[in-house]
């Protein structure tokens, strides 16, 4: 079997910037088993496999260790090969995924992703988050992850990670983040349960740094920076139940998997 396979810098218009995913177009659905070695293999934070469906397309997402349920620069990076090699004239492209379907647009170079908002609610600072971060927040929220809010770019930048205390937490992954000093709201990700230790750019976080920032900053288009070594920069805008992320995408490799 003969699998495509493309390589897709997300969040970013430069090679070797932004969060790079691994995309794998299918004809039909392989062994949820077969995939997940190939994300495996792949050791990317997210590889990516859709199917082709009447009205639009079926999309998974796998880290190198398990499958999860929204992921944003892999779906940038999905549209990204659909719309430069499958479908040319395709401007609105439709996925159905296991958080619900996902709209994505395309004006210019520019890709818009609609995803359902997931506003977090503040919670005791767990032991492990602090001794984690090497850092206490001011506060801290909880949704799918957990946020933790400093007062500072800086303090986001300097953080003493360490990774066997933040695996001890029951959220996906954990969220730093402080108002940016160039941009509306910065931040970092981190998920090492999920095998990814820091995440270069994670479009799922925004679901819930974006209603976070729209809140404080009181305004609903915010431009944010991840700051992490590749870095990435996300124009959000919050219209309530759904917030929306745009940004570019780049192609590094294109190639075939033989299973």
């Amino acid at each position: 079997m003969k699998i495509p396979i493309y390589q897709i810098d997300a969040f970013t218009n430069e090679q070797f910037k932004g969060n790079s995913a691994a995309v794998c177009p299918l004809n039909y659905w392989i062994e949820d088993a077969l995939m997940q070695k190939v994300a495996a293999e792949n050791n990317l934070s997210e590889t990516a496999f859709f199917v082709i469906k009447d009205n639009g397309y079926e999309l998974r997402w796998f880290t190198p260790k398990g499958e999860i349920d929204l992921c944003g620069h892999a779906t940038l990076a999905s549209a990204y090969v659909i719309s430069t090699y499958l479908d040319n004239n395709l401007k609105n492209i439709k996925f159905t995924t296991k958080s619900g379907l996902i709209e994505v647009s395309k004006e210019g170079s520019l890709f818009t992703l609609a995803f359902p908002s997931r506003e977090g609610e503040k919670c005791d600072i767990p032991e492990a988050l602090i001794k984690g971060l090497g850092k206490v927040p001011k506060e801290v929220y909880k949704s799918r992850d957990y946020m933790a809010v400093f007062d500072t770019e800086q303090d986001v930048l300097e953080l003493k990670l360490n990774m066997e205390e933040l695996k001890k937490l029951d959220g996906f992954g954990v969220i730093a983040t402080a108002k940016g000093e160039e941009v509306d709201f910065i931040s970092r990700f981190f998920a090492p349960n999920a095998g990814v230790d820091e995440d270069p750019v994670t479009g799922s976080a925004h679901c819930t740094l974006i209603p976070y920032w729209k809140n404080k900053l009181n305004k609903s288009e915010l431009i944010a920076m991840q700051l992490s070594e590749r870095g990435g920069k996300l124009y959000c805008t919050d219209l309530g139940e759904t917030v929306k992320m745009s940004g570019e995408a780049v192609a590094y490799l294109e190639g075939f998997i033989n299973i």
